[in-house]
């Protein structure tokens, strides 16, 4: 039997994967570049000069470096939110998929401190997200509502906690503790230190915020 060969790509379909390809070598470049001198510290330059290109060739891709940062974002939104939804997934619907969902994301921004700070802290002034980046984190929010909607169903906790002013207080909770850890232990895992051990015990005052009805007692 004669040998069946896969019909070779359209020279379109190469040049569109070899684009691609460049697309994603520019963004870890500029995820090193940020990692290591710090978000404000990525430049359309340093990023060509380690590409082995000239800055204009960069321009190819990206029209500007705050086109750069808009894809970083993205990027980084997008693995964020897959991270939470699985550890999410996995958990029981309510305060534990919450917890869940919220350990995984304090596991991984510490891993990648200079994304959570692009994501989370807006440490370039200049730049402002598109909408089309900013479509995981409102998906993100989403699903910290439906848990907090779970939790308040299941009697864990009470009037209000499906609110937006629950899914703040849970923002500053989770937030707190992740920035207390960047700035004073960097390089610490989640689960190490004075910081992120705290987060349970924080999301135990949402009790407390909005507490659950008592069950009745039968006499």
């Amino acid at each position: 039997m004669a040998e069946v060969t896969a019909p070779a790509p359209a020279p379109g379909d190469r040049r569109a994967r070899r684009r691609q390809e460049t697309i994603e070598e520019i963004l870890a470049i500029a995820d090193d570049v940020m990692t290591e001198e710090g978000v404000n510290g990525l430049s359309v330059s340093e990023v060509a000069r380690r590409l082995g290109v000239k800055p204009p060739s960069i321009y190819k891709y990206f029209d500007s470096l705050l086109a750069i940062y808009d894809a970083l974002f993205e990027r980084g939104q997008r693995t964020h939110l897959e991270i939470m939804r699985t550890a999410m997934a996995r958990a029981e619907p309510g305060l534990d998929a919450l917890a869940a969902g919220l350990a995984a994301s304090g596991r991984w921004l510490l891993a990648h401190p200079a994304t959570g700070q692009l994501l989370f802290w807006r440490p370039v002034p200049s730049f402002q997200p598109t909408s089309e980046a900013m479509a995981p984190s409102v998906e993100m929010v989403r699903l910290q509502r439906q848990a907090l909607a779970d939790a308040a169903a299941a009697g864990q906790l009470g009037a209000g906690a499906d609110s937006d002013e629950a899914l703040w207080v849970t923002s500053v909770l989770v937030s707190g503790v992740i920035g207390q850890a960047m700035a004073n232990e960097p390089g610490l895992p989640w689960g190490e230190g004075r910081f992120s051990p705290l987060l349970p015990k924080l999301l135990g005052t949402l009790a407390a915020l909005y507490p659950p009805k008592p069950s009745r007692r039968r006499s």
